[in-house]
């Protein structure tokens, strides 16, 4: 069974929403809606699979989005995949962030519906996103996005307009 339809396969029903695509960012939704009288409260206790599963998917999204840009870089993406945790605006958990749209456009994070293999290439730098993924789930450093729910690429504009809130490494990030 290919990666995405495991992942797939163990992620809760998420919102339904209206999105646009930018290629390398993390879009915005152009229409939310409101889980909060359908959001479960989250388990007492999580179970290792599912914390496992948490962070291979935590570690995908640092892994593709910023690689190449070293600690502070992967940090934070990271951060914007679990600030979206908290917001009752997005799904609750780190894979459904990440998977939130399918595999087809529109999606959330373009390396995710682009068609390509999701498979990391370069082990030495998904050994350091799944240590990274591990260390935001269980003793998380200061967030350096500033709470930021969004982000796109320095090589693109974007069509929304929001507040900016810190510039990493190739990356913009927005509230």
């Amino acid at each position: 069974m290919p990666i995405k339809k495991l992942l797939l396969s163990m992620a809760k029903p998420g919102i339904v929403l209206v999105l646009g695509v930018l290629s390398g960012c993390a879009t915005t939704p152009t229409e939310i809606v409101d889980k909060s009288a359908t959001r479960a409260d989250p388990p007492a206790r999580a179970t290792a699979p599912v914390v496992a599963a948490q962070q291979r998917c935590l570690a995908l999204a640092m892994y593709w989005e910023a690689r190449g840009e070293g600690r502070h870089g992967m940090v934070a993406v990271g951060s914007v995949v679990l600030n979206r945790v908290a917001d009752r605006r997005f799904p609750n958990t780190a894979c459904d962030v990440v998977f939130q749209g399918g595999e087809t456009p529109p999606c959330q994070f373009s390396w995710w519906c682009d068609g390509k293999s999701d498979r990391p290439t370069h082990q030495g730098l998904w050994r350091t996103s799944l240590t990274l993924a591990n260390e935001l789930l269980t003793d998380p450093p200061g967030d350096p996005t500033q709470g930021a729910l969004f982000f796109h690429s320095t090589s693109i504009k974007p069509p929304w307009k929001r507040t900016r809130v810190a510039h990493i490494g190739n990356h913009v990030f927005y509230r």
